[in-house]
Parts: structure tokens; C-alpha cells; sequence
């Protein structure tokens, strides 16, 4: 079982958790705290080693707590997500055979894709695909055709897998802090479409992936994980995209590891990542 929590920081707070986990009789596997100085903000982790009633451990634990606390006591539960694509398959194939191995650490609901290209390698792992065309459609129709799926199943987390449509603040809105993004970019470097060919024309030698939050700021969500690589004056354009290709399916198998286990906090628009 986890228990989470964030809220403003205080003399005594990591003394207080901990006693009554003891009290509980529960014994702390792991125990992660950080405090951000500048915010006066406090963020902890704290696994122990079973599960019991989460409104119980909550109850005891929020008269000690400031009354901002942010508190999530979670027992080990699989996350559920739906993956939304449009034709790049590296980062989705890599979640397929993850799903299929049991090594995700989520369950994958469905696939929605606003192109048909994918939906065989989704059939080949039996993974539930439905194709929403974006083409001769308002924004707004093809995004409530879409929460329509997504309402169905209820997931923890939507995952944009390459998905290459902007959404809008309406739809975000939705699932606060719940849409995960892989940006094929170093944010807040070349931020927007076609960044390689952006890096390749800078004459960079350093090119990467950034996972973060979904935010109505495009690119601007809070950072989950990020990755570099070093280039050369040798590669073309059409290597560059060979390479970031491998590092946004690395970074984004990383974050979704790191927020399928609770090990991400949010607070404005920064994490706190208990790796």
C-alpha cells in the first residue's frame, strides 16, 4: 500500500506519518520526503507492507496534517489507461508488448487512433482499437466522440502515444493531471511541429525526449522525465528522427512506469519524482 501526500510544510510532519503507520502495526517498506524551501511545500511516499482500509489510515492521518494536505492512500492496484494514436507506432508497439508481458505496470483499456493504421498491431496483441477520423469533422465533435470511449472505461490515465492532434483546454480539463504526452523534444527547446528538423537547422549536438502533464499551455506541462542523446555534424534529418524515435520510446516507458507508481507529485506547474 502507498500512502501520498503533499501539502504545506511543518515542524514534525515526517514523525507524525510515521507513527501512526506504527500504530497501524504496518511496517515502511520505503520512505521517500522532499521539501521544496522556496514553497514551503511538503511531498513524502511512503510505502508499507499490506493493504488496509484507506478511509481508516486517511482519518487518522488528517487531523495531523495542514488543512491543504493533499492525501492518497492507494493499495496495490493495476492503473488503467487508453492510448491515443495517429500513425507513429514506436511508442504504442513498445506499451503493446509491455501490456502483453505484464511488465507495464497498467492495463491497457483501448486504442484510439484518428487514423486506421494502426489498429492491426492493436488486434494482433487483442487490445480493443476504435478509429475516430479528425478529417472532414469539427474539433469539437471528434473530441466528443472520443470522451465518449474514454467515458466508457474510466482509465486512471490517458496516454498520448505520438498522438499528433492539439487538444483543447475543454477536453483537457476533463482529466486534470491525468493526460501523459511524449514530446519529441528537449522542452523548452523547439517546441511545435517538426522539432528535428528545427535541431538538425540549429546545428544542435544534443537532441531529446521530454514525457509531462497535458496542460492547456502547449509543451508546457509539468515534466515527468527527459532524456538526451549526443548527434553529430554527420547526421541528417532522417537520422535524428531515427534516434529521437528510440529515446521518446525509452522516456516515455520511464514516466509511465513513475506514475503507474505513484512516484510523481505535482504542485503549480513542477513534479517532485521519487525515482
Amino acid at each position: 500500500m502507498l500512502i501520498v501526500i503533499q501539502c504545506k510544510d511543518q515542524v514534525g510532519l515526517v514523525a507524525a506519518i510515521s507513527r501512526v503507520v506504527a500504530e497501524e502495526g504496518l511496517n515502511i517498506v520505503s520512505l521517500r520526503e522532499h521539501v521544496d524551501p522556496a514553497e514551503s511545500r511538503f511531498f513524502i511516499r511512503v510505502e508499507v507492507d499490506r493493504d488496509v482500509p484507506e478511509e481508516l489510515l486517511e482519518a487518522r492521518l488528517r487531523p495531523l496534517l495542514p488543512p491543504d494536505a493533499v492525501v492518497s492512500v492507494n493499495p496495490h492496484t493495476e492503473k488503467k489507461i487508453i492510448v491515443l494514436v495517429t500513425k507513429e507506432y514506436h511508442c504504442l508497439s513498445d506499451i503493446l508488448v509491455r501490456h502483453h508481458f505484464k511488465t507495464l505496470g497498467a492495463s491497457v483499456q483501448h486504442v484510439i487512433g484518428n487514423y486506421p493504421i494502426l489498429g492491426d498491431i492493436c488486434r494482433r496483441f487483442e487490445v480493443p482499437f476504435t478509429h475516430i477520423s479528425h478529417e472532414g469533422s469539427e474539433k469539437e465533435l471528434f473530441e466528443q466522440k472520443t470522451l465518449d470511449v474514454l467515458l466508457q472505461h474510466q482509465p486512471d490515465h490517458i496516454v498520448l502515444a505520438k498522438f499528433m492532434r492539439i487538444l483543447s483546454p475543454a477536453f483537457v480539463s476533463a482529466f486534470p493531471g491525468r493526460i501523459i504526452n511524449i514530446h519529441h523534444s528537449f522542452l523548452p527547446a523547439f517546441v511545435g511541429a517538426n522539432p528535428y528538423r528545427q535541431a538538425f537547422e540549429r546545428g544542435v549536438k544534443l537532441i531529446g525526449a521530454t514525457a509531462h502533464f497535458v496542460t492547456d499551455q502547449l509543451d508546457e506541462g509539468p515534466i515527468i522525465a527527459q532524456q538526451i542523446i549526443p548527434v553529430t555534424h554527420s547526421f541528417t534529418v532522417a537520422d535524428m528522427i531515427k534516434a529521437g524515435k528510440e529515446i521518446e520510446t525509452a522516456v516515455l516507458a520511464r514516466a509511465l512506469r513513475l506514475v503507474f507508481e505513484d512516484r510523481v507529485l505535482m504542485y503549480k506547474n513542477k513534479t517532485v519524482v521519487f525515482e
